[in-house]
């Protein structure tokens, strides 16, 4: 007997439909535990002194940090296997202290190849509303574990 998952299935997901995720405030410690997850050791990510004289007002994340966050609301509402295509542009930076607040909606959902697709439109935004990178995919939801 196979179990219904806690992802949603295409039958259950509409043009329109949005999901969201919070996280934060960042600390640097996040932004530090990144840099050892991912390999990124750029010293304007850890190092103030050397982010002030790069002309920076303090130490900032990593762009695929927030990129991370958004990638986990999809695969957290989708399934961990569901994305085909993500596309993502970075248009703002992370600062410690700000609450990374991503967007996910679906704008189209159709079947291509005998596959059941939804095409999404993401985004991931700071607290006061500035855009820190935006995204599309392609995903082919998961509806069974």
């Amino acid at each position: 007997m196979s179990e219904i998952s806690q992802y949603a299935a295409w039958e259950n997901l509409a043009e329109g439909q949005v999901k969201e995720l919070a996280v934060g405030p960042l600390t640097r410690t996040d932004i530090v535990r990144f840099a050892g997850a991912s390999g990124d050791f750029n010293p304007n990510h850890h190092d103030e002194m050397f982010a002030i004289r790069s002309g920076f007002e303090k130490v900032f994340a990593m762009g695929p940090l927030a990129a991370g966050y958004l990638s986990r609301v999809l695969t957290e509402w989708l399934g961990p296997t569901s994305l085909r295509v993500l596309q993502i542009r970075f248009t703002g930076q992370t600062w410690p202290g700000d609450t990374v607040i991503c967007t996910a909606k679906v704008v189209r959902r159709y079947e291509e190849n005998c596959e059941r697709r939804v095409e999404i439109e993401a985004e991931a935004k700071n607290q006061n509303g500035e855009t820190l990178v935006q995204a599309h995919a392609t995903a082919i939801p998961q509806s069974i574990l």
